[in-house]
C-alpha cells in the first residue's frame, strides 16, 4: 500500500530544539520571540467581523508565549468553524505571517483528500508489510511541526468534516499527547512545540437554512428566535453528530466564525485591493478604484460564499480588464478604474 502526500503543503521553518533556555527561565522570559500584541493587530488588520473568535485567538497566543503550556501536549488546539471565506483558514496564515514573515510557513493537511478510510496510512505510516512501511512515511514533516525553539510550529487540518471517521480518530492521539507514533513502529513525531488549528464548515448550511427560515419574520421576533435558539447551538449539535465526544473533549478552544455581513464589505474589498496592488508592486503599478467601481462589488453579494465571492469578481472580471490595459500600455504605472453602462473602464 502506497499513500500519495498530495494533501500536504509545506515550508519549513527553521530547525527545531526542544531544550529550553536555562537564563530565559532564570529571568522570566518566555523564549517564545514573537509578539502576540503584534500578531494580533495583523489579525485584526485583515480578519472583519469576527472580534470574539480573535479575542480568543489572543488569549490564545498568549497562554504559548507564557510558554507554561503542558509539557505532554500540543501547545495548543483549537478547531474554526464557520461558513466559506470568513476568514478561517486565513486566520492561520496571517498568524504564520506574523510569526515567520512568510503566509505559507505552516503544515497543512486538506482533509478532503483523507475521505476514505483506507487513508489513516496517510497520517499514521504503512503498517508493516505494505510499501512505504520501512521507510516511516506518513503525511507529515517533522522540521515544519517541530518549529524551533524561538517558534511555535503551526499545523493546520483543513476542512475537518470531509475526512473519514477512521482518520479523525488517528488525529486523537495526536491531541492527546502531542506525540504519533508510526504503525511500523520506526518513528515518533512530536507535536508538543507546535499550535494545531482545525477548520470546518460543519453545521453552517443548516445554519444558514435556520436564518432563511425566519428572516421574514418580524425583527423582534427574530430575535426572540435567535436568543433561545442561536445559530452556534445549530452547528454544536451538527458538531456532536459527526465527531465523537472523545474528540471533542482534546480541543482547548472552538472558534465560531460569522457569516459575512454587509457593513464588512467596503473593507474587504479594500483589503482585496491592497492584495492586488501588492501583486503589481513589483511591476512598479498601482490600480485604484472609483467609488462607483467600489459599490460594484457591494452589489448582489451573496454572504454564503463570503470574501472569496469578493475575490472571485475581482479576478474574473476586473483583472482581465487591468491585464489588457497593461499590455496595450506598457508605458503606464497607474491604472483609475470607473464602472459604468455595466462595464470596468480605465480612466
Amino acid at each position: 500500500m502506497s499513500v500519495e502526500n498530495a494533501a500536504i503543503h509545506i515550508v519549513k521553518p527553521t530547525t527545531s530544539t526542544h531544550s529550553r533556555s536555562e537564563k530565559d527561565r532564570s529571568l522570566g522570559k518566555s523564549r517564545f520571540h514573537f509578539e502576540p500584541k503584534t500578531v494580533m493587530q495583523h489579525l485584526r488588520k485583515h480578519i472583519i467581523g469576527q472580534e470574539k473568535a480573535l479575542d480568543e485567538i489572543s488569549k490564545m497566543l498568549h497562554v504559548v508565549k507564557a510558554d507554561f503550556s503542558p509539557p505532554d501536549k500540543p501547545l495548543s488546539v483549537t478547531l474554526m468553524l464557520g461558513p466559506t471565506g470568513v476568514g478561517k483558514t486565513e486566520t492561520v496564515r496571517l498568524i504564520a505571517e506574523a510569526i515567520y514573515e512568510q503566509a505559507d510557513a505552516f503544515c497543512r493537511i486538506d482533509m478532503n483528500t483523507l475521505a476514505q478510510e483506507h487513508y489513516t496510512a496517510a497520517i499514521t505510516g504503512a503498517p508493516p508489510g505494505y510499501v512505504g512501511s520501512k521507510e516511516g512515511h506518513s503525511l507529515f514533516d517533522e522540521t515544519a511541526i517541530a518549529g524551533s525553539h524561538t517558534r511555535p510550529g503551526i499545523v493546520l487540518f483543513d476542512e475537518l468534516e470531509k475526512a473519514s471517521t477512521e482518520v479523525i480518530r488517528g488525529l486523537m492521539n495526536i491531541l492527546d499527547t502531542g506525540k504519533l507514533s508510526l504503525t511500523a513502529g520506526t518513528k515518533t513525531i512530536d507535536f508538543r512545540n507546535c499550535m494545531i488549528f482545525m477548520t470546518s464548515n460543519i453545521g453552517a448550511q443548516a445554519a444558514q437554512q435556520y436564518l432563511e427560515k425566519i428572516q421574514f419574520l418580524p425583527k423582534k421576533i427574530q430575535n426572540v428566535f435567535l436568543k433561545h435558539v442561536p445559530t452556534q447551538t445549530i452547528i454544536e449539535k451538527v458538531m456532536y453528530r459527526k465527531f465523537d465526544p472523545e474528540f471533542l473533549n482534546r480541543i482547548d478552544r472552538t472558534l465560531h466564525y460569522q457569516a459575512v455581513q454587509s457593513d464588512a464589505l467596503p473593507r474587504l474589498v479594500e483589503i482585496e485591493f491592497e492584495k492586488l496592488n501588492q501583486r503589481l508592486l513589483h511591476q512598479k503599478r498601482t490600480v485604484h478604484l472609483t467609488d462607483s467601481a467600489k459599490a460594484y462589488f457591494y452589489q448582489d453579494h451573496d454572504i454564503r460564499f463570503g470574501a472569496r465571492h469578493l475575490a472571485r469578481k475581482i479576478r474574473t472580471e476586473l483583472e482581465p480588464v487591468l491585464a489588457i490595459y497593461f499590455l496595450n500600455h506598457p508605458e503606464n504605472n497607474d491604472a483609475r478604474i470607473d464602472y459604468y453602462n455595466t462595464e470596468f473602464h480605465v480612466l
